[in-house]
């Protein structure tokens, strides 16, 4: 019997599932040694959405179980991408699944500063072992947070992607940083590559400062 015309077309991975279908997708998507795919140029049919979830801790899941292979992890996300649709996709030449993202895709867990031309570089690294320098083509933002969060800062990877700084990572980068008056208020800033990434207003880092 042939499919029906709305039922989109079955996954390879959701046919195999286990570990099996995971490293089949890698394999299909030929990233394995030889650095990252052209993913942004790839336009395969949409196969569905699979049981994979990437926690705020950077941690892989799927089916529920941590993926604890991390050459796995690293293939992975490097046919990760974020579609206009704000969904975030695993996609090979021939399908494209979707998978949740708890908060970013990313996790920034190591950062270096070095001074370059006159100029303070910031170096991140990634859990997936993704090297990125802040500056223009990779800025950094930052998301005041609900609750007692604070202030949750993210760094731009690529395509739509970007990597949330780990607690320690965010503590080192605010160490980094200087008041500066931007757009005619004092603000609490870094630098990196000649930009210049607004933390926040002065003031109310002091504010949160004297609070604890």
């Amino acid at each position: 019997m042939f499919p029906r015309m709305n039922e989109k077309p079955k996954s390879k991975l959701q046919q195999d599932g286990g570990a099996a279908g995971l490293a089949a997708l890698i394999e299909r998507a030929g990233a394995s040694g030889k650095g990252l795919p052209p993913v942004d140029k790839w336009d395969p049919p949409f196969c569905g959405d699979i049981d994979m979830e990437i926690r705020r801790d950077g941690t892989w899941f799927y089916m529920g179980t941590p993926i604890g292979r991390m050459p796995l992890v690293k293939l992975f996300a490097s046919v990760l991408r974020k579609d206009e649709d704000g969904k975030t996709y695993l996609v090979t030449p021939v399908e494209k699944v979707g998978i949740r993202v708890e908060d970013a895709h990313f996790l920034a867990v190591e950062m270096h500063s070095r001074v370059e031309n006159g100029e303070q570089v910031l170096t991140f690294r990634t859990q997936a072992g993704d090297l990125v320098e802040a500056g223009p083509d990779h800025p950094l933002r930052f998301v005041t947070a609900p609750g007692n969060e604070g202030v949750k800062p993210y760094v731009h990877v690529r395509g739509r992607l970007e990597a949330l700084l780990s607690r320690s990572v965010m503590y080192e980068l605010v160490a980094l940083g200087e008041e500066m008056e931007i757009g005619g208020r004092v603000m609490y800033a870094v630098k990196s590559k000649g930009e210049v990434f607004p933390i926040m207003p002065a003031d109310e880092l002091s504010r949160r400062v004297s609070q604890g």
